[in-house]
C-alpha cells in the first residue's frame, strides 16, 4: 500500500496542551493533506498523462486558494498571538511553521512530479514545452512572427524610476522583470512586462506529429529588444503575486450589502500580498526590487521553478489528445426523465425522483425542470436560490423571460459567494432590470442551501414542486462535481421550502420545520439528536451505525458527539472529502470511528447522512458539511429521503465508496493517510467507474427508482 506521513507533526503535539491535542487534527495541515491526495493523482502512474497534468494543474490552483484565504491570517495569529494554543494543542507561531515547512515540501513534490514524471512523458507523446530560446530557426520564426503580430501591440512595459513608481500588480497575474540599463551607463532600471491573459499561456506549433508549446513570458523575453529598443538587457525574472483575499470590514453588517461586497471587491484588488513566486537564480538586485516595489520582506517570496502558476498547465491539459485522457464520461438520462416529450410536473407527480451528477444529466433534469416551468402557462412562480452560476448559465435568462412573461419569480443571489461576488452582481442586476425579486442574501448568513420552487395551478387547486440539491445551479461544475438532487411534490416537504424562502426573502422568525433540516435554525440540533439516537440504540444493545459524506469536518461539537457515539458503541463510517478534524481509531475515544476520503476524475461534492434507527434508516441529503460555519452562520438545508427505494440508492452509493479499493484512502489515528490498492482484478475499478457502470445499467434497464 502507499503510505504517506502527511502531519506527523499534528500528532506529536500533545505535549503543548495534553488532552486537547490528542483529541482533534489542525484544520489547515488536515486541508494541505487533502491538496496531497489531489497532488499524488498527479504521480499516479495509472492515470493517463493529461490526466496527469490536470491533477497537477488543480493542485496548484488548490494552493492557489489556501494562500488567498488561509495565509494570512495564519501569519497574523502566529505574530500577534504567538504562544495561544489551538484546539488541536499547537501554539500559533508553531502551526505557521509547520505549515510553512508543509507548503514547501508539496511544491517540491510538484515539481519533481512535473520536471521528472509528466513533461518527460508528454515529450514521449509528442507533446513538448520548450523554451523560446530553445526553438529550431523554423519555429522560432514562426513564434516572432506570431509575437510581432498579436501580442507585441498589446503589451505595455512600465520602467521604474523617480517618476513612475513601481506599478500595481494584480492578484495571480503573471510578470516579467526586467534589469536593464541605457548603453554606458552604469545605473540599472527595473521594468514590468504583464503577461497578457488575453493569449493562451501556451503558445501551440505543430510539426511532424509534435506539438510545441512555448510560454508566452518565454517568447516576452526572447523579444525584449522590441520593447525596449537601444538598451541593455541584463537579467529578466518571471514572478507571480498572490493577494489576500479575505478583506477585514464585515459586510454583515452592511446597510446596503450590494454596495459593501463592491467595496470589498475593490479593496481587494489592493489587498496584502501574500505570496510572490519567483523564478529560481534570481540575482540580489531583482530581489531587492521585487521586495521593495511590492512592499514585502523575503518571507514572502517563493523560488519555483518554471513554470511560475503550474495552475495554467490545465489550459495544457486541454489539448484534444484523447489517447491520453480517460475515456470521456457522456451522462445519462435518468429513468423516470428518459421521454423528453413527457410533462416533467406530471412524472415528479408519480413519485420523488433523485438524480445523481454527473453520472445522471444535469441539462436532461434540473435545467429540464426549471426551463419547463419558464414556458408553462400553469406556473404561477418561480423561486430558487443562485450561489455560484456559470457564465453560460441558462438560469438567469429563463429567470428574466419568465419574470417579463408575467410570473411571480425571486431570486436569492449570495452575494458573498467567494471569487464569485462579481459575476453574481452582474446576474442579479440582470434579473432585476427583467423584474425578477432579488434578494441579496442575508445579513449575518451566507445564503449556501440549493433550492428551487415552483408553484402550478392544477385542476385541483394550487401544487407545488420543489428541487433540493447538495451543489450549485451550475451548468459546467455540474460536469465535474459529484452531486445528489431530488425532485417531489410532497406537500410537507415543499411546505418547508415554502418557509424557507419566506425565512430568507422575508426575515420571518420562523424556528421549526415539518421536515427539512435548515441552518442555522434547526440543524445542528437535529444532527446531534440524530447521534444521540443512535447512542441509545448501543445502550439497549440494538444494532446502532452511522454513514455520513461530507466535504469537511470541522465542528467540534459534532465531532464530539461523535466521539461519545463511538464510546457508547456506535460504529461510524466517515467519508470525507477534504479536511478532518476528527481523529479516528484512537483507543477509548474513537475506536468504532473510521474515517476515509475518496480522490479521482470527480469531485466528491455530495452531502450524504444515514442514521441506522434501530433496522429504520433515516436518510438525509443537503448542502452542508459538518462544518461550524455550515451549521451556525449559513442558509442551509437536508431534505430526508424517505421513499424507499431512492434511500436504498443512496445506501447503495455509499457502500460502493466504502468499499472501494482504487479512489480511498484511510485515516490513521497518528494523521497518516494510506491509499488502499486493489485486491485482484475485480476491485481495480473505482468509485467513479463503478457508478458510470451503475448509472449505465440503470438506464438500459429501464429502473424507474
Amino acid at each position: 500500500m502507499t503510505k504517506v506521513e502527511l502531519n506527523p507533526m499534528v500528532s506529536n503535539a500533545s505535549g503543548t496542551s495534553g488532552e486537547i491535542a490528542a483529541r482533534f487534527f489542525n484544520r489547515d495541515l488536515s486541508w494541505l493533506d487533502f491538496n496531497y491526495r489531489v497532488l499524488h493523482e498527479a504521480e499516479d502512474s495509472r492515470n493517463p498523462p493529461l490526466e496527469r497534468l490536470k491533477f497537477l494543474a488543480i493542485f496548484a490552483s488548490n494552493n492557489d486558494e489556501f494562500f488567498m484565504k488561509r495565509m494570512v491570517g495564519l501569519k497574523h495569529q502566529a505574530m500577534l498571538r504567538p504562544t495561544e494554543v489551538g484546539v488541536d494543542g499547537l501554539t500559533h507561531r508553531r502551526q505557521y511553521e509547520f505549515i510553512r515547512r508543509r507548503v514547501d515540501e508539496l511544491l517540491q513534490q510538484q515539481d519533481q512530479i512535473w520536471k521528472d514524471q509528466i513533461k518527460p512523458l508528454l515529450h514521449r507523446h509528442g507533446i513538448i514545452i520548450q523554451e523560446a530560446s530553445k526553438l529550431s530557426a523554423d519555429h522560432a520564426q514562426k513564434a516572432g512572427e506570431y509575437f510581432r503580430q498579436h501580442v507585441y501591440p498589446v503589451l505595455t512595459p512600465l520602467a521604474v524610476d523617480p517618476g513612475h513608481p513601481f506599478p500595481f500588480i494584480s492578484n495571480l497575474s503573471l510578470s516579467v522583470g526586467v534589469l536593464l540599463s541605457q548603453p554606458g551607463q552604469i545605473d540599472q532600471l527595473f521594468a514590468r512586462v504583464k503577461v497578457p491573459r488575453l493569449f493562451p499561456r501556451w503558445h501551440r506549433m505543430d510539426s511532424n506529429g509534435h506539438s510545441v508549446f512555448v510560454p508566452l513570458e518565454s517568447l516576452i523575453e526572447s523579444q525584449l529588444g522590441l520593447l525596449f529598443p537601444g538598451m541593455r538587457i541584463h537579467e529578466t525574472c518571471r514572478f507571480r503575486v498572490t493577494r489576500n483575499a479575505i478583506v477585514a470590514k464585515d459586510a454583515d453588517d452592511a446597510e446596503d450589502l450590494l454596495e459593501e461586497v463592491q467595496e470589498q471587491l475593490r479593496a481587494r484588488r489592493f489587498a496584502e500580498t501574500v505570496r510572490v513566486e519567483v523564478s529560481a537564480h534570481m540575482s540580489a538586485e531583482m530581489r531587492q526590487y521585487l521586495t521593495d516595489g511590492l512592499e514585502v520582506t523575503g518571507q514572502e517570496l517563493y523560488e519555483v521553478p518554471d513554470p511560475v502558476g503550474v495552475s495554467d498547465l490545465m489550459q495544457m491539459a486541454a489539448v484534444p489528445r484523447p489517447d491520453l485522457k480517460l475515456p470521456p464520461w457522456k451522462p445519462v438520462c435518468t429513468p423516470p426523465l428518459t421521454d423528453p416529450d413527457a410533462n416533467i410536473f406530471a412524472i415528479i407527480r408519480q413519485g420523488d425522483v433523485l438524480v445523481h451528477h454527473p453520472y445522471e444529466g444535469f441539462s436532461s433534469s434540473v435545467e429540464r425542470f426549471l426551463l419547463s416551468a419558464v414556458d408553462d402557462p400553469k406556473v404561477l412562480a418561480i423561486k430558487m436560490t443562485l450561489y455560484r452560476t456559470s457564465g453560460d448559465s441558462p438560469f438567469v435568462a429563463a429567470l428574466a423571460r419568465a419574470a417579463e412573461s408575467g410570473k411571480q419569480v425571486a431570486a436569492l443571489v449570495e452575494l458573498k459567494a467567494r471569487f464569485d461576488e462579481e459575476s453574481n452582481i452582474q446576474w442579479a442586476q440582470a434579473l432585476e432590470s427583467a423584474g425578477v425579486h432579488v434578494v441579496y442574501g442575508m445579513l449575518g448568513l451566507k445564503t449556501h442551501t440549493k433550492i428551487a420552487l415552483i408553484v402550478r395551478q392544477e385542476d385541483d387547486g394550487l401544487r407545488s414542486y420543489a428541487h433540493i440539491s447538495t451543489g450549485n445551479y451550475n451548468s459546467r461544475t455540474a460536469q465535474l462535481y459529484t452531486d445528489l438532487g431530488i425532485f417531489t411534490c410532497r406537500e410537507d416537504i415543499c411546505a418547508d421550502i415554502v418557509d424557507l424562502f419566506a425565512y430568507l426573502t422575508g426575515r420571518s422568525l420562523k424556528v421549526e420545520y415539518r421536515k427539512l433540516l435548515v441552518a442555522p435554525v434547526n440543524m445542528r440540533r437535529r444532527f446531534l439528536e440524530l447521534i444521540d439516537r443512535e447512542i441509545q440504540h448501543a445502550r439497549d444493545q440494538h444494532p446502532a451505525r452511522i454513514i455520513a459524506k461530507m466535504n469537511a469536518l470541522e465542528d467540534m461539537e459534532i465531532i464530539e458527539a461523535l466521539y461519545r457515539a463511538s464510546q457508547a458503541g456506535v460504529d461510524i463510517d466517515l467519508i470525507v472529502r477534504g479536511f478532518c478534524c476528527l481523529k479516528p481509531g484512537v483507543e477509548g475515544l474513537s475506536d468504532r470511528i473510521h474515517v476515509c476520503s475518496i480522490i479521482g476524475r470527480f469531485l466528491e461534492h455530495s452531502r450524504m447522512f444515514w442514521f441506522l434507527n434501530g433496522g429504520q434508516p433515516d436518510v438525509f441529503m443537503g448542502s452542508a458539511d459538518w462544518m461550524s460555519r455550515n451549521l451556525s452562520h449559513r442558509v442551509e438545508a437536508a431534505t430526508p429521503v424517505e421513499t424507499p427505494a431512492l434511500a436504498r440508492r443512496i445506501e447503495e452509493i455509499l457502500n460502493i465508496m466504502l468499499t472501494d479499493r482504487r479512489q480511498a484512502w484511510d485515516l490513521s489515528p497518528q494523521g497518516t493517510w494510506i491509499q488502499r490498492q486493489p485486491l485482484d482484478a475485480a476491485t481495480e475499478l473505482g468509485t467513479h467507474a463503478l457508478l458510470m457502470e451503475l448509472a449505465e445499467h440503470r438506464q438500459q434497464s429501464g429502473l424507474t427508482k
